[in-house]
């Protein structure tokens, strides 16, 4: 399922490889059919789970709720196809589109009225969150980044559709803020930018103390040049045991010049995710020795092997 929607210049290069690839026969043409592969993604740079790095993450968990859930079978006008009726009978992630301020998810066939399937946007955003949840956004395939950036244009435009109302449902408005926020990170477009914190905006406004809307805002903000109005942002998202805050708030000292507080964070972060001492070390030892001061700079250098 994954990475279906996603490039048209991915399918492209690879049948070009493909047919490439096929020696000419004269006299000896085969009926046989020929079947494109569309590569795997490459793996994930940044953790698929924020909030812990050694849970899974959540659409993993939503899909795993959605099949263990009974299906109610539905049988509803197919959309493709007017006049003609089609039969669904596996559970989708459905989420209410607006007058909804929490998280709302439920699984069943086929969205209601005020509903919308979002299984294959959350699909797509979770593989590109782990390659542009940070800036920079780290790719290892040019090809690749061009057809996450060309499928991220879609989903953002259809979220920002969705968002529109000011009624808009949570579960809308974070899905547009985090594809938003990885737009930016893509370098996409300076509206891009605007967007996010707006859509950070209307989300805080209606929970103030959401872990995730905190940690999202935080680390946009810190990233996009206010670092100093990050820090509150991301201190709440720490307090509410959110993982990668930790990191977030010492990349946001690291661009302030306080590397006192950069060195006491990874240390509170040592002490509360032992597991993380590598890293930490690692990260201690280059900022000691002022070097790369990107935190994730030197974390694709650690799995780069320089140094």
């Amino acid at each position: 399922m994954r990475l279906k929607p996603v490039a048209t210049v991915m399918i492209t290069t690879a049948i070009l490889a493909a047919c490439s690839a096929i020696p000419h026969k004269k006299n000896n043409i085969s009926n046989e059919p020929i079947v494109f592969t569309e590569p795997d993604p490459t793996p994930a740079f940044y953790s698929l789970n924020p909030f812990n790095y050694d849970a899974p993450p959540a659409f993993e968990v939503d899909l795993k709720k959605a099949a263990a859930q009974p299906v109610t079978k539905m049988i509803a006008t197919s959309t493709s196809y007017p006049g003609k009726s089609a039969t669904f009978e596996v559970n989708k992630l459905i989420i209410p589109t607006i007058d909804s301020n929490r998280a709302d998810m439920k699984y069943t066939p086929l969205a209601g009225l005020n509903e919308i399937d979002i299984t294959n946007v959350d699909d797509f955003l979770q593989l590109v969150e782990g390659k542009a949840r940070h800036y920079p956004p780290q790719f290892t395939d040019k090809n690749e980044r061009r057809g996450y950036e060309t499928k991220l244009r879609e989903v953002t435009n259809q979220l920002d559709a969705l968002a529109a109302p000011d009624n808009a449902s949570y579960d809308v408005l974070i899905r547009a803020f985090k594809a938003t926020v990885m737009a930016r990170n893509l370098d996409l477009g300076q509206q891009y930018t605007t967007k996010s914190l707006k859509y950070g905006q209307r989300l805080l406004k209606i929970n103030p103390n959401d872990p995730e809307t905190n940690f999202w805002f935080g680390f946009n903000l810190s990233e996009g040049g206010g670092q100093r109005e990050a820090i509150p942002y991301l201190d709440k998202a720490m307090k509410a045991g959110v993982q990668e805050a930790y990191l977030s708030t010492v990349n946001n000292f690291l661009f302030l010049d306080q590397k006192k507080n950069a060195l006491t964070t990874l240390h509170n972060y040592k002490v509360k995710y032992p597991q993380e001492a590598q890293v930490v070390d690692r990260l201690v030892l280059e900022i000691q020795k002022q070097g790369r001061t990107n935190v994730w700079e030197n974390l694709e250098a650690m799995k780069q092997g320089k140094y």
